[in-house]
């Protein structure tokens, strides 16, 4: 099989890194050699990160180029927007919907883009958009977003349940299991 590149992007405390973690252990245990790189930028004050995931039969390099990227997971629509030239042609997107302000926008130094959502639709990738902080408080908590996303986007990447709920098994605390749990499958089904 060839290298199959997976880019998340968010905002710092969205659970970005987790959700990359969920990612590595599924395709760790479907016998591939994972890579991953994260990009923190102002992560503790709401601000971009990145993370780049690689998996293969050999992988050489965590890193991502522009155009690489075979998936897209977008934790927020205005980071999906920043990171799509890193999207390949015909790749996916899996977007969530909610807006999370960045700070010039809270500021009031700027206005959050409208529209971005349809604007992604009409640039060649598939793009799936989730209400996935709805889905998360359906499951029992908003900060199983993360958990939602990577549902939405194992349903498209690889869909052996299965394997999913092995990995957040092994990523998450035990007492968090049930909710994580509930989330995958609300994601999974979105």
């Amino acid at each position: 099989m060839s290298v199959k590149s997976v880019m998340i992007v968010g905002v710092g405390g969205q659970g970005t890194l987790l959700a990359s973690r969920i990612l590595g252990a599924a395709m760790l245990e479907k016998g591939f050699d994972v890579k991953v790189g994260e990009v923190h930028g102002m992560s503790q004050r709401g601000g971009s990160v990145v993370t780049y995931v690689r998996y293969g039969e050999k992988v050489a390099s965590p890193v991502i180029e522009r155009g690489e990227a075979d998936v897209l997971l977008a934790f927020e629509q205005l980071e999906a927007a920043r990171a799509l030239p890193y999207l390949k042609s015909g790749g996916t997107a899996v977007v969530n919907t909610q807006q999370v302000d960045p700070m010039p926008v809270v500021t009031g130094q700027a206005v959050y883009p409208q529209g971005l959502l349809p604007a992604m639709k009409g640039m060649g990738v598939e793009v799936f958009d989730v209400d996935a902080l709805g889905l998360a408080e359906k499951a029992g908590s908003q900060k199983a977003v993360n958990v939602v996303l990577i549902g939405a986007m194992a349903r498209r990447l690889e869909p052996d349940e299965g394997l999913w709920l092995r990995a957040v098994k092994a990523c998450v605390p035990e007492k968090f299991y049930g909710l994580n749990e509930r989330a995958f499958r609300l994601g999974f089904g979105a």
